[in-house]
C-alpha cells in the first residue's frame, strides 16, 4: 500500500475500498447541516457524496455552504418528502429518480436519510439513518391516536427499515421508537451527530436568552417560551424558520424574532448568548443544542429521554408542559452568575463528546461493514463493527 498525503491514511485500488456515496437529504431542518458536517468529515478518507435532495431546492446560503466542500455534488429534485400530507406519488416518482442515479452514478454505498426508499430494488449496499419519524412525532407532540390517514406511512416505513441492511439513530431513545413503533432492529447501531467545533466558540456573552430550531414544528415547544418571555429579567430571541414547507406560517409573540438566519449568523448569537432554551417535546437529537454547547451556554432543555440521555448532568430540565417550571429556570439562570457559569462549562465539556472526527470514523466503520470483503479499512477505521443486518 502507498502512503497517502494524509498521514493516518493509505491509499488502496479502487476496488477495494469505498469511494463514492449516493446520500439522499432534505433542506427543511438539520438533515441538511448533518449531510454537509458529514461529508465534510468523509473528506479525509477519499469519499465522494453525491447528495441527492428531495422537497424544497436548497436556497443561496445552502448552495454557499455546499460549495465549500470539496468532495460533495447535488442532484436536486422537487419530490415531497415521505413525513408529508399525500406524499406517495412524489415518493414513488423520487424511486425511480433515486434508481436512474443508481444506474448513472454508480455509488458504492447508498446512504438513506429515510425510510420508504430502503425498500427499493437497489444494486448497491443500502443502510437508513433515521432521524425522526413521523409516529414518534406524534406520540411526543400530540399525545393521541394516531389518524387512520398515517397507517400508509406505517406500513412503508416499516417495509423500508426490514429491507435496509443496517438502521443507524442518533441517539438509543431514537432507536428504541423505532422499535416500539416498527420493528425490532437487534442490529441497529447509535452514532451520534455532530459539529465541526471550527465555527462555534465561546465569545464575550451578553444578557439575553437564545432559542433556534423549526418555528412551525410544534415540537420545538417554542409557544411555551413565548408565553414566559415577558416576565424574565432577560429578553428572548428566536432564531428558526416561521414558515410551514407545505405553506402557512406561524408567528410568536413576546420574543425578538430572528427569522431563518445562516449558520454563521446563528453561530455569532450563539457565542454571545449566555442562556440557550430548548423546552422540546420531542427531539431525537438536537444539533442546535450541541452548538449552544460548543459555544459555552447554559442550556435550559426539555425533559425528554433523548435530551436526558445525551445532557444529563450538563444541562437544566424542565418538563415541556410546565411553563412555571421553564419560567424559574430561566429566570434563575438569568440572576445567578455563579450557577449559569457552571451549567455553561458543564455543557461545554459534554459537548467534546460528539467530535466530526469520531462520526466520520463510525461512519466509515458502517460503511465497510457493508463491503464485500475484498475491502480493506485503513488503520483506525472498522474496530468492533458488526455484520450488516441483512440484505
Amino acid at each position: 500500500m502507498e502512503k497517502s498525503h494524509h498521514p493516518d491514511l493509505y491509499t488502496i485500488n479502487v476496488p477495494t475500498v469505498p469511494k463514492r456515496v449516493l446520500m439522499t437529504a432534505d433542506t427543511a431542518g438539520g438533515v441538511w447541516s448533518y449531510a454537509l458536517e458529514l461529508s465534510s468529515g468523509l473528506a479525509k478518507y477519499g469519499i465522494e457524496v453525491m447528495l441527492a435532495t428531495m422537497g424544497n431546492p436548497p436556497n443561496a446560503e445552502q448552495r454557499r455552504e455546499m460549495r465549500r466542500i470539496r468532495n460533495i455534488s447535488l442532484c436536486e429534485s422537487s419530490y415531497k418528502l415521505e413525513w408529508m400530507d399525500s406524499p406517495w406519488e412524489d415518493v414513488d416518482q423520487a424511486g425511480e429518480w433515486l434508481l436512474s442515479l443508481e444506474e448513472s452514478l454508480s455509488p458504492d454505498i447508498v446512504h438513506l436519510n429515510g425510510y420508504v426508499h430502503a425498500s427499493l430494488p437497489w444494486q448497491t449496499p443500502c443502510f437508513v439513518v433515521a432521524h425522526s419519524c413521523v409516529l414518534s412525532w406524534w406520540e411526543a407532540v400530540r399525545k393521541k391516536q394516531l389518524p387512520e390517514e398515517f397507517r400508509q406511512y406505517r406500513e412503508r416505513v416499516r417495509k423500508g427499515l426490514a429491507a435496509a441492511s443496517l438502521v443507524v439513530a442518533p441517539s438509543q431513545a431514537m432507536l428504541r421508537s423505532l422499535e416500539r413503533h416498527y420493528m425490532p432492529l437487534p442490529g441497529g447501531r447509535v452514532i451520534h451527530n455532530a459539529r465541526s467545533r471550527k465555527q462555534y466558540k465561546p465569545g464575550k456573552k451578553g444578557e439575553f436568552i437564545l432559542a433556534a430550531g423549526r418555528i412551525w414544528d410544534e415540537a420545538k415547544n417554542i409557544g411555551s417560551l413565548a408565553r414566559v418571555a415577558g416576565s424574565l429579567a432577560w429578553p428572548v430571541y428566536i432564531a428558526g424558520e416561521e414558515q410551514h414547507p407545505e405553506g402557512g406560517t406561524l408567528i410568536v409573540g413576546n420574543v425578538s424574532r430572528l427569522g431563518r438566519i445562516a449558520p454563521w449568523e446563528l453561530a455569532d448569537w450563539l457565542e454571545q448568548a449566555p442562556i440557550f432554551a430548548h423546552p422540546a417535546r420531542y427531539e431525537p437529537f438536537g444539533l442546535s443544542v450541541l452548538e449552544a454547547a460548543m459555544c459555552r451556554c447554559a442550556l435550559v432543555l426539555g425533559d425528554i429521554p433523548s435530551l436526558r440521555e445525551l445532557w444529563d448532568g450538563a444541562a437544566v430540565f424542565v418538563n415541556p408542559d410546565d411553563t412555571e417550571g421553564l419560567k424559574a429556570a430561566l429566570q434563575e439562570l438569568c440572576i445567578d452568575h455563579f450557577h449559569r457559569e457552571r451549567m455553561a462549562g458543564e455543557a461545554q465539556e459534554r459537548s467534546l463528546s460528539f467530535s466530526l472526527e469520531k462520526m466520520a470514523a463510525q461512519y466509515m466503520d458502517v460503511y465497510f461493514s457493508l463491503h464485500p470483503s475484498s475491502w480493506v479499512a485503513p488503520p483506525g477505521v472498522g474496530a468492533g463493527r458488526s455484520a450488516p443486518l441483512r440484505r
